[in-house]
């Protein structure tokens, strides 16, 4: 059970009622208030939904508890969105729904007045105990980053500088925009409003160099529109939208399908021969809430069309090559895999259903169609008894299993409750067995960390028999699956793989300036690679954190994550006549 905290919201003093000495009074008191409330939700209805929040400069929302009476003070929308400051008040549902399934366990015993905190009534000590030190590892990563990289796109933790590297161009503070919506879920309001501040005065995005658009898309425009629905703070939209029209070029192609790279300044998209299947299908979540947001249906036109002329291309045995010609339109070359390349392409399709309120069934045929193909061409069973994903080359299996296709145990797990009836156990089966597999890529090493790569051929079973495919970057597959298959099936070996993870991370990542991944998870002398990943802070902290947490944080009926862990807000079904401007949504 959650109890919010809003931004900003403006505390009474505790002398402000000195004078008051009668509980009538109180009472009193009360009462206003809680009319005043309830008034909220006999506003008239607006163009989109009923805006039972109207929006107020200060935030100084106080909620009431249906149930028991009680007043809450939200530091976020957490599970809801924001409150009544965007477009689409996506929120007012989610508010409603996680505020009947609270049960009556809202209280007002809030201890914590920093902005951004979120506390929750915790059942499990253990779990409690558990999320506390992810919360603390966060809070060591973020203030090490701070001390020596900040501004920078990363922490380099043993030469204690920063590294901007050429994934984003001009861009910088990636640490600090993947990190909003961490730090916020976690409650850590100092470290928040921090990075807010940087984010509003030194966020420049007319900026040149050669920017990955996929990658400047899941971090940059997911983490702020992540913060924004969190906390309806304007800087954000102010950010992502002006960031949203600077990607357009990257789709000045003849057939749609975007160039990889982009310069923000210029407004110029840099050609590539191929565009690669990960990059240009890992658009959809944040495009179409950009749509939503500017009332501009170009970001889902631009999506849509990239799904349309997918459908219309031939493929072979049902799957997804890895490369697309931007200008032809044709596939480059027939290597697919669910890891590197193709892997977040097959989480859009099923997401992009799960975030349109299972309206989309475009991308639900797909998706299923897609995942039929995979199992039949590309699931194996090691001679151990391990399912795997293997990789295909041009009708030939390559027995390899990357760490980045880890995330297709909870890619696949969540998908299955809204297959066919007599596929979903099958599914779930599938989901638990790969992430099993993931698992023993972990366990099989002396660090309980896994390899970039692991294999299944010439005697390898889930290891990492090559040198140059054994580091360990701080990777959030594996856990990501995790906490998926525990939201699924509250299994708890998924908790204590967790913790695994969490203590192998404390012990082999951790330095005393920051974390940093590992060159050979099977070394006996660890050599670290000096370099605290921003995803790491974005996707595998914020994961293991959420495995240790109650389900209400963030349910999974009201968000869906994108592929860097910022979570976006289900659009529900009955805004479907606001999407009347919004072309082929479902075609």
């Amino acid at each position: 059970t959650l109890v919010f905290n809003l931004p900003k919201f403006s505390h009474v003093s505790k002398t402000s009622f000195v004078v008051l000495r009668l509980p009538q009074t109180f009472l009193f008191l009360l009462f206003i208030g809680s009319l005043g409330f309830g008034a909220l939700f006999f506003l008239p209805e607006t163009s989109r939904l009923k805006r039972i929040f109207q929006h107020n400069s200060d935030n100084s929302a106080v909620i009431t508890d249906s149930v028991n009476g009680q007043s809450a003070r939200p530091s976020s929308p957490i599970g809801y969105g924001l409150i009544g400051a965007a477009p689409l008040d996506i929120g007012v549902l989610r508010m409603k729904s996680q505020l009947s399934s609270s049960n009556g366990k809202q209280t007002n015993n809030n201890k914590e007045s920093s902005q951004g905190t979120v506390s929750m009534q915790h059942t499990d000590p253990e779990s409690l105990q558990r999320r506390e030190k992810v919360k603390e590892m966060m809070k060591f990563a973020w203030d090490n980053y701070k001390r020596y990289a900040w501004g920078e796109n990363e922490l380099r933790p043993l030469s204690r500088n920063g590294n901007d590297g050429r994934t984003f161009g001009g861009l910088r503070g990636a640490s600090i925009v993947d990190s909003l919506d961490t730090l916020y879920i976690m409650g850590l309001g100092e470290e928040y409003q921090e990075a807010k501040e940087w984010v509003e005065n030194n966020l420049n995005l007319k900026v040149g160099g050669e920017a990955s658009l996929f990658e400047v898309n899941i971090r940059y425009v997911g983490g702020l529109l992540s913060a924004y629905y969190l906390t309806g703070e304007e800087v954000f939209k102010r950010k992502v939208v002006e960031l949203g029209r600077n990607l357009l070029p990257a789709f000045n192609t003849p057939t749609g399908i975007p160039h990889g790279v982009v310069n923000l300044a210029g407004w110029v998209a840099f050609p590539r021969r191929s565009s690669v299947l990960a990059e240009f299908g890992t658009l959809h979540l944040e495009f179409v809430h950009l749509s939503e947001l500017t009332s501009d249906p170009i970001y889902t036109e631009k999506v849509m069309n990239i799904r349309k002329h997918l459908n219309q291309l031939d493929k072979p045995r049902g799957l997804y090559p890895n490369a697309l010609n931007p200008v032809s339109g044709n596939w480059e070359q027939h290597y697919v895999s669910i890891g590197a390349l193709g892997d977040s392409f097959y989480e859009y399709l099923i997401k992009s259903y799960l975030m349109s309120d299972r309206t989309d069934e475009v991308a639900k045929r797909m998706y299923y169609a897609a995942l039929e193909a995979i199992e039949n061409n590309l699931v194996q069973r090691s001679p151990g008894g391990l399912i795997y994903v293997a990789e295909w080359r041009g009708g030939i299996l390559d027995h390899r299993m990357g760490h980045l296709a880890c995330f297709s145990g909870g890619m696949i797990g969540i998908g299955a409750e809204h297959g066919s009836p007599e596929t979903r156990q099958h599914q779930l089966d599938l989901a638990a067995n790969i992430t099993h597999t993931c698992h023993e890529s972990y366990r099989r090493t002396p660090t309980k960390l896994g390899p970039e790569v692991f294999r299944f051929d010439d005697g390898a079973e889930a290891t990492a028999p090559r040198v140059n495919e054994r580091q360990y970057i701080l990777r959030p597959e594996v856990v990501e699956s995790y906490m998926y298959m525990w939201r699924l099936t509250h299994d708890p070996k998924y908790r204590e793989w967790g913790w695994e993870a969490l203590e192998a991370l404390e012990r082999h990542c951790r330095l005393a300036t920051g974390f940093s991944g590992i060159i050979d998870v099977y070394g006996h002398i660890i050599q670290h690679d000096n370099l605290q990943q921003s995803f790491f802070l974005a996707e595998t902290l914020k994961y293991l954190y959420l495995l240790f947490s109650d389900d209400d944080l963030l349910p999974l009926k009201d968000w869906v994550f994108n592929t860097e862990a910022h979570p976006l807000p289900v659009i529900p079904r009955n805004c479907s006549q606001e999407r009347e401007h919004i072309p082929n949504w479902t075609q």
